[in-house]
C-alpha cells in the first residue's frame, strides 16, 4: 500500500503553473512523481476499500511541480503508520480554489482535512468557521523560527488559522546596461518610482509590471499605496463597516504613479494585459529596462538560457533591488505573497492533521521546496542554508524583502477589496486625481451591498 495518491486534474493550462514549469528545479524527479501519480492513486483507493487501519487524510494543494506530493510522501512514510496522505489538487486559478473551498467547507465537509490556500483567504475561511484555530500551543510550535510577516497572514482576531507554507516578497528586477546607460543605480536606498520612470523614459526602454485586471494588479496598488504610507482600509476589523481610505495622499500619490506610466512611452504595449509572465517576456526583450516581479524571475532566466531559448547575455544583464520607494523619504513596502496550511473545521481527525502540519511544514522541507519549486521559505533559517546560498544570489534580499513586506488586507471581505480596485483603476492610462475618490465611494457600495462587483 503505498501512504500517498495523487488525485485530480494534473493539466493545469493557467499562467503560475506554467512559469513554475519553465524553471523549477529538479524538473526531471518532480516529472517521474507526476508520472507515477495515477499508480498511486489506484493503489491507495483499493486499499482504502478496507475497514480498519491508519486515517487517511485528504490535502487540498495548490498546483505546484510535486513539491507538495513529496513532503506528504515523506510524512506519510514517517509516521510509522499514524495516518495516510490522499492529494486533492485544487484549480489553477485563485478565485477557482476559493469557489472551490467555500463551496465545500459552507457545506460542512469532513474529508477535508487539511487545504493550502492563498494568504488572502485566510481572514475569510476563519470568520466563517471553516477552519479549525490552532491552540496557541500549537501556534507557538509550529511557527518557530518563521518571519514574523509570514505568521501575521495567519492571524484573523489574535488567533493563528493558518501556518505558513511557503512565503513570497516581489523585488525590483533591472537591466544593468540600461540603468548604467541612464546613470542610475536601482540598489540605491532611496530609488523610487519617480526615477525608474525618467530613466526609462530617457533610454527609451519599457517598465513591466502586473496590471491586467486581476490579483496582481491589486497586488501592485496595494503595494504603492503601502509604500506611501497608507492602507486601502481603515478600521478593518469593522469588517463590512471598514472605510476605503484610497482618496487620502498616499492613494493619490499611488494613482499618480499608475497612470504616468500607464500613459507614457515607459508603458509596454500589452500593460493592461500584463500577468507575471508577460511582464517577465517584455523585460527580457530588447526594449526591457525595469520590473516589479517575484523572486521565481531569475531562476525562469538561467533555465531558458540553459535550453537556449534565451541569450546568457541578458541573463548576465540582470540585477535586483529592493522594491522601489513610491518617496525617497520612506522605506518601500514590498509585496506580500504566500500561501497557509488551514485545518478543515469539519475534519474527523483533528490530532492527526496537526501532526501532517508539524511534519510537512519543517524548516528543512521548507528550504528543500524552495529549492525545488523556486518559492521562498517562510523560516529565517533557510536563507543561510550554503545549498539556498548557492542557488539564490539574492537570498539576503529575498529575506529581507519578506521581513519588510506589505500585506493585503487582513479581511473577510478581501474579494470585494480587490475586485473594486480592479474595476476603477483599470485599465492603467486611464487612473487620474479622481480615481481614488471614485474608487473609495464604489467599494463602500460594495461592502454596503448597494452595489455589485
Amino acid at each position: 500500500m503505498l501512504p500517498v495518491a495523487l488525485i485530480g486534474d494534473h493539466n493545469f493550462i493557467d499562467e503560475d503553473v506554467m512559469k513554475r514549469n519553465l524553471f523549477a528545479r529538479g524538473r526531471r524527479r518532480r516529472a517521474i512523481a507526476l508520472a507515477s501519480a495515477p499508480l498511486v492513486a489506484a493503489s491507495l483507493l483499493s486499499a482504502c476499500g478496507s475497514q480498519g487501519g491508519p486515517p487517511t487524510l485528504t490535502w487540498y494543494i495548490l498546483p505546484d511541480n510535486g513539491g507538495s506530493v513529496a513532503r506528504a510522501q515523506e510524512c506519510a512514510d514517517a509516521s510509522g503508520g499514524a495516518y495516510q496522505v490522499r492529494i486533492e489538487s485544487l484549480p489553477s486559478t485563485a478565485t477557482a480554489q476559493r469557489e472551490q473551498m467555500v463551496r465545500r467547507l459552507a457545506a460542512g465537509d469532513s474529508s477535508i482535512d487539511l487545504v493550502s490556500m492563498d494568504v488572502v483567504f485566510t481572514a475569510e475561511f476563519a470568520n466563517a468557521g471553516f477552519l479549525r484555530p490552532y491552540t496557541d500551543e500549537e501556534a507557538a510550535r509550529l511557527t518557530a523560527g518563521m518571519l514574523p510577516a509570514p505568521i501575521e497572514t495567519g492571524i484573523w482576531e489574535d488567533t493563528l488559522y493558518g501556518t505558513p507554507y511557503k512565503t513570497n516578497a516581489q523585488l525590483l528586477w533591472y537591466r544593468k546596461s540600461a540603468a548604467a546607460a541612464a546613470g542610475v543605480d536601482p540598489t540605491s536606498p532611496t530609488f523610487t518610482w519617480d526615477e525608474m520612470l525618467k530613466a526609462a523614459v530617457g533610454q527609451k526602454k519599457k517598465i513591466a509590471v502586473q496590471a491586467q485586471r486581476y490579483e496582481g494588479y491589486t497586488v501592485l496598488i496595494n503595494a504603492l499605496v503601502l509604500s506611501g504610507g497608507g492602507a486601502l482600509l481603515e478600521d478593518v476589523e469593522a469588517g463590512r463597516n471598514a472605510k476605503p481610505s484610497l482618496n487620502t495622499p498616499p492613494g493619490l500619490k499611488a494613482a499618480e504613479i499608475v497612470g504616468n506610466l500607464g500613459r507614457s512611452p515607459a508603458a509596454p504595449t500589452d500593460l493592461s494585459n500584463a500577468s507575471e509572465e508577460q511582464a517577465r517576456a517584455n523585460f527580457q526583450s530588447e526594449q526591457g529596462m525595469f520590473m516589479v516581479n517575484w523572486p521565481y524571475v531569475l531562476a525562469a532566466a538561467r533555465s531558458a538560457a540553459e535550453e537556449g531559448t534565451l541569450p546568457q547575455e541578458v541573463v548576465d544583464d540582470i540585477g535586483w533591488a529592493r522594491y522601489p520607494r513610491v518617496s525617497a523619504d520612506r522605506p518601500s513596502a514590498p509585496p506580500l505573497g504566500g500561501a497557509n496550511l488551514g485545518i478543515g473545521a469539519y475534519t474527523k481527525y483533528p490530532e492527526q492533521a496537526v501532526a501532517l502540519v508539524e511534519c510537512i511544514n519543517a524548516e528543512p522541507k521548507a528550504t528543500q521546496y524552495m529549492l525545488d519549486e523556486s518559492e521562498p521559505s517562510p523560516y529565517a533559517a533557510s536563507y543561510d542554508n550554503p545549498e539556498i546560498r548557492a542557488t539564490y544570489d539574492n537570498a539576503d534580499l529575498i529575506r529581507e524583502s519578506i521581513g519588510d513586506g506589505g500585506p493585503r488586507p487582513p479581511t473577510p471581505f478581501y474579494t470585494d477589496i480587490s475586485g473594486a480596485i480592479q474595476q476603477t483603476w483599470h485599465p492603467p492610462a486611464s487612473v487620474t486625481s479622481e480615481t481614488p475618490e471614485r474608487t473609495d465611494q464604489f467599494m463602500a457600495d460594495v461592502l454596503a451591498g448597494r452595489r455589485l462587483l
